[in-house]
Formats: C-alpha cells, sequence, structure tokens
C-alpha cells in the first residue's frame, strides 16, 4: 500500500473540492485557506484545507457572505485538523441567522400561493395584504416576508 500524500497540487485540490482551481485561488487571496510553493515554484495544499473549502461551499450554499465565513474560519485553529469541538464552537454565530432564513424560507411557502394565486401581482397595492400600500412608510423590499416581526403578524399561523 503507497504512502498518501499529505499535499495537493492545485489541480488535485480543485477536484477533490469539487471547485474550479480559480476559486482556490480567490479563496487564498480572501485569506481563508492557504497553500505553499514547492521547490519548483507550484502551489501545494495541505490535505486539511479541503475541510475548509468544504465548510465555505457548505456556508456559501445558504447565502452566508465570504466576510463572514472568514471570521467563522479565523476561529478555527489553522494548520490543523478541524475537529467537531472546533467546528460547533466557531459556528455558533452563524445559528441564529440560520435560524432566521429558515423562519423566512417557510413564511414564503405558507405565503407565496396566497400573494401570487390572486392574480394582481402587485405587492405594493395588494387589498389583503398591504392596503393602500400602508407598509411602505415602515422601508423597502417585501416587508410582509422579510420585514419586523409585527408587520408578519396578521398572516402567520
Amino acid at each position: 500500500m503507497s504512502a498518501i500524500a499529505k499535499d495537493l497540487s492545485v489541480g488535485a485540490m480543485a477536484a477533490r473540492a469539487g471547485v474550479a482551481v480559480s476559486t482556490l485561488h480567490y479563496y487564498e487571496a480572501e485569506g481563508l485557506i492557504s497553500s505553499w510553493r514547492n521547490s519548483a515554484n507550484h502551489r501545494r495544499y495541505d490535505r486539511r484545507e479541503l475541510r475548509r473549502v468544504a465548510i465555505i461551499r457548505a456556508a456559501q450554499s445558504v447565502g452566508v457572505p465570504l466576510s463572514e465565513i472568514r471570521i467563522v474560519l479565523d476561529a478555527v485553529p489553522p494548520n490543523s485538523v478541524v475537529t467537531a469541538a472546533d467546528w460547533a464552537r466557531a459556528a455558533e454565530p452563524w445559528a441564529a441567522r440560520l435560524d432566521a432564513q429558515i423562519e423566512t424560507l417557510q413564511r414564503l411557502r405558507k405565503q407565496m400561493a396566497s400573494c401570487i394565486g390572486c392574480g394582481c401581482l402587485s405587492l405594493e397595492t395588494c387589498p389583503l395584504y398591504n392596503p393602500l400600500d400602508t407598509l411602505a412608510a415602515n422601508g423597502p423590499g417585501a416587508r410582509r416576508w422579510t420585514g419586523a416581526p409585527e408587520e408578519r403578524s396578521t398572516l402567520e399561523g
């Protein structure tokens, strides 16, 4: 049985992580992952960086911006395997954010059929959900879906 290399070329890293080489370069430029150069000046990645890329991709898939991902990854010990305890501690700030996203998506799922189903296609002047556009004073956007709890209360249930 051959020994497994501890490092990966940029191409091997991209293939294993399921991302483009340019994505790895971007993540590295943003300080999310790290590499080094060998004597031939080829970029090399420690296999442990695969877990960091997986974390980045998972977080991006639910809409977490790279600036927030960086904060979480900065809390994970560098140059070491990310343990379950490391990850649980680092990812704690995302719990409330993800709960809020889940709540918003559930509200959207409940209300979408009735909003679009009425046929008016006007969230601004909907006679049922926003008579006389009263929610406009509270700010832009779909207030019944993304606004403050008191703006959503009449539609939940």
